[in-house]
């Protein structure tokens, strides 16, 4: 068979990984000059590795990510620190990466609240029936099982800084996955994910698969005693196509999808990120913390402010210290028309809050990166929502995060979900071969 595959982010690549292994034509169009997707990076001069646009790790419960790269026979370059999480109370940064540590923090209280907290830590962790918990929101599940008081300093922040206005309608599926699938170890690779990303595209390539970069596709059609056709600047027909784009893209590419279908696509709400990057020319966090969590109530700018040379040595980057500062955000927030001189003033000043002795002149050079499409919002019973990955036109396939429900976006599940699709592609082939 001859397949194209939309998108060179992981999820495309392993979907193309599995389908050329299968002996199949494959061709990867990819938009944008390079591969990685979302989890791209981008490398200075005197940097060894490379730093990713929007922050990214593994966890080393992330069985596809880390059985895909033992299959290429690349784990001994996988790397697993072990940084510092923080979480604030009452102006003093707690750690926040252990159980021990979590029942040490202050703001659980003492007592029954804190015996609450564990009780429906341990059951989230043990159950595996997320479908009954997607019937309930975070907002009224946890307040009435954990208390309102833990809700109110731990879990609610976390909901309006992830999803903004949508946070009381987001299901408790949800919070059980990002509490099912997490580890207080986190993972990254040799020369940071681009490195990854580059080395997986010249297996590939090296494989017959072949990647074609800045190919803009403009339209996926079926046409009679052809096949999809896709239209990149000249039309050229596939057997199959897999789209691993976001479900608004993907209904601009396919207006030929059944209307139910469309409809269901648009109806999926999301929200985008807006991420800075930082080079500075001294640690940030003298504490060496990496992960600051904070509540949008404190006022800060932006939802997470993260050293990541707490977490690789900034020997790596030449020196320079790497801090990111983001947000989860509507697209019509203005962060997202603002230009990087004008974010780098409005995030700023509040990293004197992190180390008082911070001056501007640290700041060697900034990088802004927005994406639209960040963070699937699931809603009540929104397995139901989910867009079928066979779609109902013959021999098209789509494969998103916002496919990966219950579980949270990620690389780990962008490979998940591409995998299954090609074994789903496959499967359908062999069944026609009959």
């Amino acid at each position: 068979m001859k397949i194209a595959i939309i998108g060179a982010g992981f999820g495309g690549m392993a979907a193309a990984y599995d389908l050329r292994r299968a002996g199949h034509q494959v061709i990867i169009f990819e938009s944008a000059d390079y591969v990685g997707g979302l989890a791209s990076g981008f490398k200075e001069p005197h940097w060894d590795w490379s730093v990713e646009k929007f922050y990214h790790h593994w966890f080393q419960s992330d069985k596809s990510m880390l059985s895909l790269i033992h299959e290429l026979g690349w784990d001994d370059k996988v790397v697993f620190p072990r940084p510092y999480t923080v979480l604030l109370h009452n102006g003093k940064w707690y750690p926040f990466d252990s159980i021990l540590k979590v029942l040490l923090f202050p703001g659980l209280g003492f007592g029954l609240d804190k015996i609450r907290f564990g009780f429906v830590g341990a059951y989230l962790r043990l159950t595996n029936n997320w479908k009954a918990l997607e019937k309930n929101t975070a907002h009224e599940w946890m307040p009435k099982y954990a208390g309102r008081e833990v809700y109110r300093k731990m879990w609610e922040p976390l909901l309006i800084g992830k999803f903004g206005p949508y946070y009381k309608q987001v299901n408790m599926a949800w919070m059980w996955a990002r509490l099912k699938a997490r580890t207080t170890r986190l993972g990254t690779f040799e020369g940071g994910f681009q490195n990854f990303a580059n080395m997986f595209a010249k297996k590939l390539r090296d494989s017959g698969v072949e990647i074609r970069l800045r190919a803009m596709v403009k339209s996926i059609k079926r046409e009679p005693d052809k096949g999809l056709v896709i239209e990149a600047g000249e039309k050229e027909a596939f057997d199959k196509v897999l789209i691993t784009a976001s479900p608004n893209l993907m209904t601009k590419l396919c207006p030929d999808l059944p209307e139910n279908y469309l409809k269901g696509l648009l109806e999926l709400k999301s929200m985008g990120a807006v991420v800075m990057v930082v080079s500075l020319k001294r640690q940030l966090s003298e504490q060496g913390y990496y992960w600051f969590n904070l509540p949008k109530e404190e006022g800060y700018p932006f939802l997470a402010l993260v050293e990541h040379t707490n977490f690789v040595s900034p020997e790596h980057f030449g020196g320079d210290h790497i801090v990111y500062a983001g947000d989860y955000l509507e697209t019509g927030h203005e962060y997202f028309s603002m230009s990087d001189e004008q974010l780098l003033e409005q995030f700023t000043p509040a990293f004197k809050k992190f180390n008082p002795a911070f001056e501007k002149d640290w700041v060697k050079k900034v990088w802004v990166f927005k994406t639209n499409y960040a963070q699937p919002v699931p809603l009540l019973d929104h397995s139901k929502n989910i867009p079928a990955i066979q779609t109902p036109i013959e021999g098209l396939y789509f494969a998103s995060m916002s496919q990966v429900y219950p579980w949270d976006r990620g690389t780990n599940f962008a490979v998940e979900i591409g995998r299954r699709a090609a074994k789903m592609m496959l499967s359908e082939a062999a069944e026609r071969a009959k």
